[in-house]
């Protein structure tokens, strides 16, 4: 058995450096776009971080039709002000009707009344563009034909903690999704995206329903490209360590918080499916090193060796942080746990909301 789990521990580190080759990346100098793009920055507290974002929104070059609209999820915190002081056009989101989550919500706003948009971009208040980052996803939809891009911005991890998980979120979608294939139309399991910076085109946007087809999704990311897909779009994740940057969390409690409101659903699509995963997880990545002798060490090299190929790639950082692979596969599954937990018990909570999705 051993033998065996260190052998899906070498497959996964070979497809993550298939997949470090084959993994699209927007141009550094992309031709200027006759596209309408209408970016949307859905913010619930964000005025500590909001001004940075839309200075490098302002910053965009090679698109000249470009509209910033930031939606002011509820704040109590002056976002509202600081957008309009930065220049950019402030919409209010509804309180959440029954059934929807805020950030669908408020996403839904934004995208309201898009009518003489081709682009939509869905960028988080926390993310900081290159001045190239829009022009180029767009001329990565156009070169390949794809209707959704999701950039995944270079996570910043600075604690211990995050650096331990944080870089998981990579590393699974290399190791597990197969990018080529998943570019088609159909087969939505096989989707991987971050709302962090999200780029769609608006008819596809609207054919897959909007963010009204996702209205109770607490991924709603990944939900939306899933969506694209089943209507007939084609859309994968795509590399933008150059593009954009990001620190996700801050620290121990904001990273916990943050993985346990969405963990009972990432991994399996529902609680009892990412208790699956989770367990398969621990069971090729944990227990070989744990059990020790030549296919322990096998697997526990792979697995350092796949972390490495992904961080390397997306701009992680690679030394010593991949030595640490184990350990951060067995915190995700205790997040995980928790996760599960706290949905069965519907204590999930994240920005001041019970989350019921």
């Amino acid at each position: 058995m051993q033998g065996v789990l260190a052998g899906a521990a070498v497959a996964g580190a070979v497809h993550a450096a298939v997949n470090a080759r084959l993994l699209r990346t927007p141009p550094a100098d992309p031709p200027a776009t006759a596209a309408r793009v209408r970016v949307v920055v859905p913010a619930r507290d964000e005025a500590h971080q909001l001004g940075p974002c839309l200075d490098a929104l302002t910053g965009q070059t090679g698109v000249p039709r470009l509209d910033v609209v930031v939606v002011d999820d509820g704040s109590t915190d002056g976002t509202a002000a600081v957008a309009a002081a930065h220049g950019a056009r402030v919409l209010a989101a509804p309180p959440p009707p029954p059934g929807w989550l805020g950030k669908p919500n408020a996403c839904a706003r934004g995208a309201a009344e898009a009518d003489d948009v081709d682009v939509l971009v869905f960028v988080d208040a926390d993310v900081r563009l290159a001045p190239h980052a829009v022009a180029g996803a767009v001329a990565l939809l156009d070169a390949h034909r794809l209707d959704l891009v999701s950039p995944w911005p270079r996570q910043l991890a600075v604690t211990p903690v995050e650096r331990l998980v944080q870089p998981l979120q990579q590393w699974l979608w290399a190791t597990t999704l197969p990018l080529r294939l998943a570019e088609g139309p159909g087969r939505p399991s096989m989707a991987a995206a971050n709302g962090q910076f999200l780029v769609v085109r608006r008819v596809a946007y609207e054919r897959a329903g909007g963010h009204g087809a996702v209205r109770g999704e607490v991924l709603e990311d990944i939900a939306l490209l899933r969506a694209v897909k089943r209507s007939g779009g084609r859309g994968v994740v795509v590399d933008g360590s150059a593009s954009a940057r990001t620190r996700m969390y801050a620290g121990a409690a904001e990273l916990a918080a943050g993985y346990e409101k969405s963990l009972w659903s990432a991994l399996g699509g529902s609680p009892a499916g990412s208790i699956v995963a989770g367990a398969a997880l621990a069971a090729v990545w944990v227990l070989p090193p744990l059990a020790g002798g030549r296919a322990g060490l096998v697997g526990y090299l792979a697995g350092v060796a796949g972390r490495a190929a992904t961080a390397r790639r997306t701009g992680g950082r690679v030394w010593p942080d991949s030595l640490t692979h184990p350990l951060g596969v067995l915190a995700l599954d205790v997040l995980l746990v928790r996760s599960v937990l706290g949905h069965h018990r519907g204590t999930l909570r994240w920005r001041g909301r019970t989350l019921t999705g």
